[in-house]
């Protein structure tokens, strides 16, 4: 990673306390030999909850989604990175195995590379938001990564909210996956940002002067008749409704399960930095939402193929640049200096082989059919176990 610091870097530290994190990660349920989606989430929700209850390992979680196509994969709050890489391995590892069980396989894929159609969970709020919201509802199938960092008080959340907006559309760009949309190649690395902003209350925010701000803001999207409830607040980023948490949604769901370790503890050391500067009373960077939509289509558009913004300058610059500018943000508030190492290298992988998006892209150039090209995806990224 030295290559991507054009100055010398600061000498590191060992955090004094470690924030901890959670992961919530959405998978595709499909036919294990046609790629067709399944509607199996039942099924494979009975057989996890069957063999984890005789189970005394790690307590992570299975949740139904919406669609009967998805389920979700919740890690335990977790503070250091060897029960991270466990927690993402064994959670990968158990739901494909229930796939399994069910006929099916859960793919770490944030769109499908094909048409299918979906169906509703079984489930009051579901058929309450297909009501409401019509076709964003049917049509929504995406799958995305959720990551839960601690704050110490909803004054601290706030404080992060308003000084992690710039970095924002750069981790969009490192964990882009979703280059396709209805069987066909839609050009964006990340089509699932841009078929789930048809929601309401989706994207980026303006920034909250105070914890009372960002409460009425979200009570008068309730208020106003649109979200059910504060659960269906579906900013990039929030603070948590039910956990004392500040909840990065903006990443698609990873298709590496290394990346999938690599930007959840990126995102905490950019909590991280974020609450220091808040308890400092350095002021977040004045950057506007319209900007800042802008910076994450381009990020949805082209990924790390292209230009970004540049969190701190505000204009175009390589991709590479941008990410450069994020690590060197973030130096000094990596839980240990092994962790950091740890991060950057992930890092430079991504930038050397590629996104998520860009391994499906390749795959599909070099393969007859469509299911040898999300295996050979699969093979590439997913099968290929977290660095401990």
């Amino acid at each position: 990673m030295t290559a991507l610091y054009p100055t010398p870097r600061p000498a590191r530290r060992r955090r004094s306390s470690t924030r901890s994190l959670g992961v919530e990660a959405e998978f595709f349920l499909v036919d294990g030999t046609t790629l067709d989606a399944v509607a199996r989430s039942e099924d494979v929700l009975s057989y996890l909850t069957r063999s984890t209850s005789r189970r005394e390992r790690i307590p992570i979680a299975f949740h139904a989604e919406m669609k009967r196509e998805q389920i979700e994969v919740v890690s335990p709050p977790v503070r250091n990175r060897n029960d991270l890489v466990s927690v993402i391995a064994e959670g990968r590892g158990m739901v494909d195995q229930a796939a399994m069980v069910a006929g099916a396989r859960a793919l770490p894929l944030a769109t499908l590379p094909y048409a299918c159609e979906s169906h509703y969970a079984n489930f009051p709020r579901y058929r309450q938001i297909a009501e409401r919201f019509t076709s964003i509802a049917r049509d929504q199938l995406t799958c995305g990564m959720h990551v839960h960092i601690a704050i110490d008080s909803a004054e601290e959340g706030i404080g992060v909210l308003n000084r992690i907006r710039p970095w924002l559309p750069t981790l969009l760009a490192l964990s882009a996956n979703s280059p396709f949309w209805q069987g066909e190649d839609s050009g964006f690395a990340s089509y699932r940002y841009q078929a789930w902003g048809r929601w309401p209350t989706s994207g980026p925010t303006d920034m909250f002067d105070s914890v009372e701000r960002y409460r009425r803001e979200t009570a008068a999207a309730v208020d106003a008749g649109v979200s059910l409830d504060e659960r269906m607040i579906y900013f990039d980023a929030r603070l948590s409704s039910h956990v004392p948490t500040v909840e990065i949604r903006i990443a698609d769901v990873c298709l590496s399960s290394d990346d999938a370790v690599t930007l959840p503890l990126l995102m905490r050391a950019l909590v991280d930095r974020a609450a220091t500067d808040w308890r400092a009373n350095r002021p977040p960077l004045d950057w506007s939402t319209t900007s800042l939509r802008l910076a994450s289509w381009r990020a949805s558009r082209w990924g790390l193929d292209d230009q970004l913004m540049h969190p701190l300058m505000g204009y175009l610059l390589p991709a590479q640049e941008a990410v450069s500018a994020l690590l060197t943000h973030l130096e000094g508030h990596y839980d240990t200096p092994a962790e950091q190492d740890h991060v950057e290298d992930g890092v430079a992988n991504i930038l050397n082989r590629g996104n998520g998006s860009v391994i499906q892209r390749a795959s599909r150039a070099a393969a007859g059919t469509r299911v040898s090209a999300v295996w050979e995806a699969l093979r590439r990224g997913m099968e290929t176990p977290p660095r401990s």
